[in-house]
């Protein structure tokens, strides 16, 4: 009977130290996919970023370092491979947008233009797309640090190495009160 029981409570240690690993691991899996969603939208933003900026040349010649600050911005974010170097990326790049688009309230005609202003939109749904991606990866990964951190799943993430995941954090000045003007 003794025997019984210990085979019994062995059971129950198996079961519970599989069924950790693999919550573990599909936790993971998951940040993987929200990254891979961000990812996706940060290249569908980086994709329209060269017709913005031919756009507004048209209208803005002399506007250089606007110009070369987004393209600068944009290579910059292509090139990152970690959450945090695209996270410093892309707070970049939207810091230069918000320059890009401080030119183009100089010249009304451009504001008027219908190929700037389908741009405009785009690039709002995709930034809308972008603030979804970075709150669903967020998300898992509080899921996942969480459950790395709790007793007495922890005993078992630091046997089998699962370590926490950064944040995709935004830049101080996105977090601001943003600034509403209906005069314009």
């Amino acid at each position: 009977m003794n025997l019984t029981i210990l085979i019994g409570l062995i059971a129950v240690l198996v079961v519970y130290i599989i069924a950790t690993y693999n919550s573990f691991v599909v936790l993971a899996t998951r940040i993987k996919e929200a990254f891979s969603g961000i990812d996706v939208q940060l290249k569908r933003r980086t994709d329209l970023i060269p017709n913005l900026v031919s756009t507004v040349k048209g209208y803005a010649k002399h506007e250089k370092s606007v110009f070369e600050n987004v393209t600068k911005a944009r290579s910059s974010l292509m090139k990152a491979e970690t959450v945090t170097e695209k996270s410093k990326a892309n707070n970049m790049l939207t810091e230069s947008l918000k320059s890009l688009f401080a030119v183009a309230e100089n010249y009304p005609d451009l504001k008027a233009n219908t190929n700037f202003q389908d741009l405009q939109r785009q690039l709002e749904d995709t930034e809308d797309k972008i603030a979804y991606s970075r709150q669903f990866y967020n998300s898992n990964v509080l899921d996942y640090n969480t459950k790395i951190k709790v007793f007495p799943s922890n005993i078992l993430a630091g046997f089998f190495k699962f370590t926490e995941r950064l944040f995709f954090e935004t830049s101080k000045s996105e977090r601001e009160n943003v600034k509403v003007d209906f005069e314009s």
